[in-house]
């Protein structure tokens, strides 16, 4: 509970949780060693993908969390992911390896959504799966997602649970029944679609630019490359107190720059690359001409100095010695042996600058996964920066003899997307791998019966509170509109037999005698009196039906329809060119018309008149059709759109 009033408050965060299978009682102090031992395990198992990672926020850590209410001894981690949402999805890769590796734990990841891997797979869910009853149902054990699912049959009832589990009783009924709770094969290619390609997804993520940055930069950075992370956020989150520590530079002087190769994630450039910002004056940064070569390669060191100095203005001092102390903890001592034991140093010899370089690097990743925030030797990013300059020297020569041999930078045009390739991507994402429809009319091969069946199949869904359900595809399932269920289902509404509810099949002479005179209507009424109440109300819906007849053959409103009589007149006269597609005024207003009115017809046009009046922009018509898998190319003409339906 505390936890999840901690994610309440915290706005992208996710939290996960590893718990031994079965979670027996015992001792609480041997327990407390046991999984102290499996963090050590599983932070040096997987070392080498952490180490070097940069995360947008916060790093993925691990502690030990003691037993509280209900809910036994395990351990934890909250990690906060910010702007970039594939550190939450590395960390569920992460997990997922984690209890694959390490059988004997189960594993619960959620964030401030709940539990968002239900969220990724939505459309492949049980109906019985809903918000309110997932607490604690969702679990990844043996590299596999599992649900708990609720009992079907009374035989099931006494061991699956009807409400909540909880967490001890999931972990028991995995240790029992592991087989038999493994998630469905498409709620799985779901959320592993999100995952598939890690690890070597990461060194997709990631961005080589140039910066032209002050030399004390240059020496961090190298040693510790992921505080570039820090020090984006510190400036893409600046605000005017923040850039008063920035007038003038005290840290990091701009007559010391070099140019050098910065690597980034992706999220973290174009946060960089999309800030428009001047320095000031008396910062003593000033930017070459916006058509000089290197023009960008100094706006990203400008802005990237400018976010180091608001990090060091944020912190005091600190002592040289503070950082080493890090490894003198009796843990971190056997985190050194465990990494030594893994070949983590990659057979360097001990003292040497790669190992050294490596050193420090496992020192940081010690510090951030294992150490407490709360502990004394846990630093700030503005700290650490501080830390490395001090322990840290340099040679301008020799850096810019680096300069004038760095590696090419990565080509951003990744930063700029097409509209074709964006609605690619849409299409990826929802899951339906839909293809773009082609722009030209001749090549789609649209069928416009598909329309209607598909519009007839959304409104025959049985809509609750909590919305209406679309057909993805008329190819995907098969489109049934039984209208006899229809027509059922409105005598139960109405408590009268359909047929004689429909005005169009009474006789003209019928309807016009029905209204002649009150007198009729009163004599009729006292010569039914014996009859059963769904007789008096059919005749009291059909008067109104009668009367709303009457008024409407005086406006209007039924010139707005397509008639069969209509379609053959307007195949006769030419079609008006100045007209914006809108029927014609029936010369015979006054009379009445009774002509049947087609409506799938109606149906059509009224869809493709709203279509077009979008002008290719998103709006009602083209939602509710593409989410039915409808897909109508666009009015690349000026003919009327209720010709178009007739041809």
């Amino acid at each position: 509970m505390e936890a999840e009033l901690k994610l309440a408050t915290v706005e992208d965060a996710v939290q996960y949780q590893l718990f031994l299978v079965p979670c027996e009682p015992g001792d609480p102090d041997q327990h407390r060693h046991v999984l102290q031992q499996y963090i050590e395990r599983i932070l040096v198992q997987f070392a080498p993908i952490l180490v070097s990672y940069i995360w947008q926020n916060q790093p993925f850590n691990l502690k030990y969390k003691p037993a509280k209410g209900d809910i036994p001894a395990h351990i934890a981690g909250v990690t906060e992911f910010g702007d970039n949402i594939e550190d939450e999805w590395f960390i569920v890769y992460l997990i997922q390896q984690v209890t694959k590796t390490f059988p004997e734990l189960a594993a619960r990841v959620d964030d401030n959504d709940g539990e968002f891997l239900l969220i990724e797979a939505a459309d492949f869910l049980p109906k019985w799966l809903k918000p309110e009853n997932s607490t604690n149902r969702v679990f990844f054990h043996h590299g596999e997602l599992c649900i708990i699912p609720q009992p079907k049959t009374p035989g099931e009832e006494p061991w699956l649970p009807a409400t909540n589990p909880t967490i001890l009783q999931a972990l028991m009924l995995l240790s029992a029944h592991p087989e038999d709770f493994l998630a469905t094969k498409s709620i799985r290619a779901a959320v592993y679609k999100r995952i598939n390609g890690y690890p070597e997804k990461v060194q997709t993520s990631l961005h080589q630019a140039h910066c032209y940055l002050p030399a004390g930069i240059v020496v961090v950075l190298k040693h510790r490359p992921a505080l570039v992370a820090a020090a984006v956020q510190a400036f893409y989150l600046r605000d005017p107190i923040d850039l008063q520590a920035c007038r003038p530079f005290k840290t990091f002087l701009p007559n010391t720059c070099v140019m050098t190769s910065v690597t980034f994630t992706k999220c973290l450039y174009a946060q960089l690359m999309q800030q428009e910002f001047v320095p000031d004056r008396r910062s003593g940064y000033t930017l070459p001409s916006p058509v000089h070569r290197q023009y960008k390669a100094h706006e990203l060191g400008m802005k990237l100095a400018h976010g180091f100095e608001i990090l060091c203005s944020k912190c005091n001092t600190v002592s040289p010695d503070a950082k080493r102390q890090v490894l003198n903890t009796p843990f971190g001592a056997g985190f050194l042996d465990s990494l030594k034991k893994n070949n983590f140093f990659k057979g360097e010899l001990e003292g040497s600058a790669k190992y050294l370089d490596q050193l420090h690097m496992a020192e940081n990743y010690f510090q951030q996964s294992v150490i407490k925030p709360e502990s004394s030797v846990a630093m700030s990013p503005g700290e650490e920066i501080l830390t490395l300059l001090q322990t840290s020297s340099f040679n301008l020569d020799e850096l810019e003899k680096e300069a004038a041999s760095l590696p090419p930078e990565d080509d951003d045009g990744w930063l700029e997307i097409s509209p074709d390739d964006l609605d690619q991507i849409l299409s990826e994402a929802s899951g339906r791998n839909e293809s773009i429809p082609p722009s030209n009319e001749e090549d789609q091969k649209y069928d416009l019966a598909e329309v209607t069946e598909s519009m007839k199949a959304f409104i025959s869904k049985v809509s609750t509170h909590e919305g209406a359900e679309t057909p993805w595809s008329p190819a995907e399932a098969c489109v049934t509109f039984d209208v006899d269920s229809f027509t059922n289902a409105l005598d139960r509404i109405l408590g009268a037999d359909s047929e004689e509810l429909d005005s169009d099949d009474l006789d003209e002479e019928e309807q016009f005698e029905f209204l002649d005179s009150d007198e009729d209507l009163d004599s009729e009424a006292h010569g039914q009196e014996e009859k059963a109440l769904p007789n008096k109300m059919m005749g009291s819906l059909r008067s109104y039906m009668d009367e709303m007849d009457c008024e409407l053959t005086h406006t209007n409103v039924g010139k707005s329809f397509i008639t069969p009589r209509k379609v053959a007149s307007s195949a006769k006269e030419p079609l008006s060119q100045d007209a914006d597609c809108a029927l014609e005024d029936d010369s015979d207003a006054g009379d009445a018309d009774l002509t049947p009115v087609d409506v799938d017809l109606n149906l059509v046009t009224n869809l493709l008149e709203s279509y077009s009046a979008q002008a290719g922009l998103a709006g009602p018509a083209s939602n509710i059709l593409q989410s039915m898998g409808v897909h109508l190319p666009e009015n690349s003409d000026h003919r009327c759109i209720s010709s178009r339906t007739t041809d």
